[in-house]
């Protein structure tokens, strides 16, 4: 593969990492591996709870790189999860946590959806956000929207 090739595959890998950069600094852990955990943990649960439709117009906004983590095992006909509850999101994105769980996993997962709403558009996470349980939606920050700016 040529250099100019590789120009896209090289502007994936900075996305991905300004996005975990972005996590890893509103979290304070200086340790990106596991802010890229909790990251992937966090699209995932919110994935296994839409529907085929709204995860594949959430995974069009998410860098390439962060687009396959996204689709990484997943199982379109065992969606949309029945773990409906906020405590069952919270416990799925734990598991990924086994060794080293957060002391505040909630926060962290509320910093992640914001990292989330902050880098795809305000109407997808409005439409995510819509598709969500209850009482997952009411968890998720709605996403700053500047007075008079349209909503992309």
């Amino acid at each position: 593969m040529s250099a100019v090739g590789l120009e896209g595959l090289e502007h994936t890998v900075q996305l991905t990492h300004v996005w975990i950069n972005e996590l890893n600094d509103r979290l304070a852990w200086n340790d990106k591996s596991r802010s890229y955990r909790l990251l992937k943990a966090v699209l995932h649960a919110v994935r296994d709870r839409l529907s085929v439709d709204d995860s594949a117009h959430l995974a069009a906004q998410l860098p390439t790189l962060l687009r396959g983590v996204f689709y990484e095992q997943w199982r379109p006909s065992a969606v949309p999860n029945k773990r409906r509850t906020l405590n069952e999101f919270i416990e799925d994105i734990g598991a990924s946590f086994r060794m080293d769980r957060p002391e505040n996993l909630s926060g962290a997962v509320m910093e992640a959806l914001k990292v989330i709403a902050h880098k795809v558009t305000a109407g997808e996470i409005a439409k995510v956000r819509h598709a969500m349980p209850e009482e997952i939606r009411s968890f998720w920050p709605e996403p700053y929207v500047a007075p008079g700016a349209a909503v992309r």
